[in-house]
């Protein structure tokens, strides 16, 4: 009795051990998971406050609480779930359906690109006035937390895809863990700092007052001036991480394209900085050269259903 009792802890030891080693594993595989999703994140964080520009500037932040609460819930209750439950009896379906995703990516971000660089070709065109609708500020604001959910939904799909296919081999235990806890790390800090971002001009014009000493007035004078390029600066590099982020699933999903980055990353492996650019790029230009196709192929689809 007594060698079986003594068995039975010996168990218990052993598996308490395996539990504290998994752990501490949870807050490393956090931190790879979100540095493979970093690029989709900056995008989710670059389009976002686009939704709130034009709207009641009192309303901005309830505004931003919204869209990220229904994110946060998406992840946990939908997403986050439904990754579970087709890697458990599907799990061949996670690769096609990220590299499907990483193709939408690389259409947006194609139509982006092109939106931008479209802009100086049709400046010569003369203005044409459509018969617009009038709408309170109230449907506005209701259109544009939808339009922002929409979009959220799937840069979110593509999070959690990418973060159960780095924790698939792992315990469910710790699968569940790491996807909760990288769902409400990156919710919070992409909406934390699109918040931050949308009321920047607002604690500039506060700091600016007459009321504070010259370098407070001087430091809110500057961030007022500097936030219209700053948002331009941010939706530019949206669109790169939208392609290059889509590029890299796809190119990942194809064995001869996979082995291909990783040759290149082991051959700059001396010059981290160097092989990290060449990488991002090569997928930025894959992205766009996927882009264009499905573009294509959608204009044609587009075309031929008008007759």
């Amino acid at each position: 009795m007594t060698t079986g009792l003594l068995a039975l802890m010996d168990d218990v030891v052993a598996l308490l051990k395996v539990s504290a080693a998994s752990l501490d594993d949870i807050p490393a595989q956090v931190a790879k998971t979100s540095g493979k999703v970093s690029g989709i994140v900056i995008d989710d964080a670059a389009v976002t406050p686009k939704y709130v520009v034009g709207l009641e500037p009192a309303r901005e932040l309830f505004i931003i609480y919204r869209i990220a609460k229904k994110s946060l819930i998406n992840k946990m209750v939908f997403l986050g779930p439904a990754a579970l439950i087709l890697g458990f009896f599907a799990p061949g379906a996670i690769q096609p359906l990220l590299m499907l995703g990483g193709a939408y990516l690389c259409f947006e971000g194609y139509e982006k690109l092109h939106a931008i660089f479209g802009k100086h070709s049709d400046a010569h065109q003369p203005a044409q006035v459509d018969h617009l609708e009038v709408i309170t500020p109230e449907e506005l604001e209701k259109i544009r937390i939808k339009g922002a959910v929409r979009t959220d939904f799937i840069l979110s799909a593509e999070i959690i895809a990418i973060t159960y296919a780095s924790v698939a081999d792992k315990p469910m235990p710790m699968q569940i863990i790491v996807m909760l806890c990288v769902a409400i790390t990156i919710t919070i800090a992409v909406y934390g700092f699109v918040g931050l971002i949308v009321k920047a001009d607002d604690i500039g014009l506060y700091m600016a007052k007459g009321t504070h000493g010259p370098l407070i007035q001087g430091i809110g004078h500057s961030i007022v001036k500097c936030m219209p390029p700053f948002l331009t600066l941010l939706s530019y590099i949206g669109t790169a991480a939208m392609l290059w982020v889509g590029g890299e699933i796809i190119a990942h999903g194809i064995p001869l394209f996979h082995h291909a980055l990783e040759y290149l990353q082991h051959s700059l492996t001396e010059v981290p900085v160097l092989a990290w650019l060449s990488k991002a790029l090569i997928c930025a230009l894959g992205g766009i050269i996927v882009g264009a196709i499905i573009e294509k192929a959608v204009a044609c689809m587009r075309i031929r259903h008008s007759h």
